[in-house]
């Protein structure tokens, strides 16, 4: 069976040999009214944040930093990321504590889901509509139940070098969010 796939170097979806019983299991979490998935092997725990410290001249997304059990994480803010308007004020921010690249990463979200598996057969092309900021970090894409389901690409979602690339046009061999640190630490 031939099935439309999305890659690291191009945004146009290319078909590939995928055995239809394949599957694989990610972890869905909300962020405005999105319903997204990350891969599972990345999450290790979801934690409420009590205090972010803010950190002046980094990227926008870059909340700020926290203290997860003695470890300081960077924050992330999902919603900023895919280019959302922040959440109202006066709620605990909701955080899933992800290590990518050696890296402790606390990544914003409105809510969690669930572990779900997706089967290879239920994968689609990206929708025409999605904005190109969400296919820059988007890995695949799945149908699911009565919608889409965007399998966020790692790699892309905490490469802030070059806000104009991630996700599907992203060169596999860029430095991501250690590059970051080194350079967001210079100024």
């Amino acid at each position: 069976m031939r099935l439309p796939e999305l890659t690291r170097k191009t945004t146009t979806p290319r078909a590939v040999d995928a055995p239809a019983s394949r599957e694989r299991n990610i972890f869905t979490v909300t962020s405005g009214q999105e319903k997204l998935a990350l891969p599972v092997e990345y999450v290790h725990t979801i934690f409420r944040i009590a205090r972010i410290t803010p950190v002046p001249c980094g990227p926008k997304e870059v909340v700020g930093l926290a203290n997860l059990r003695g470890k300081i994480v960077t924050v992330v803010s999902l919603r900023r990321r895919l280019g959302m308007p922040d959440a109202g004020e006066g709620v605990s921010p909701l955080a899933i504590g992800i290590e990518h690249l050696g890296e402790s990463i606390a990544l914003l979200v409105d809510a969690v889901g669930d572990v779900i598996t997706v089967s290879e057969k239920d994968r689609i092309a990206a929708p025409p509509h999605l904005a190109p900021q969400r296919i820059g970090v988007t890995a695949a894409v799945y149908a699911y139940n009565d919608g889409i389901l965007s399998v966020l690409d790692m790699d892309a979602l905490f490469d802030f070098s070059h806000p104009e690339r991630g996700g599907l046009n992203a060169p596999a061999s860029e430095p991501t969010f250690t590059h970051f640190h080194r350079q967001g630490n210079q100024s």
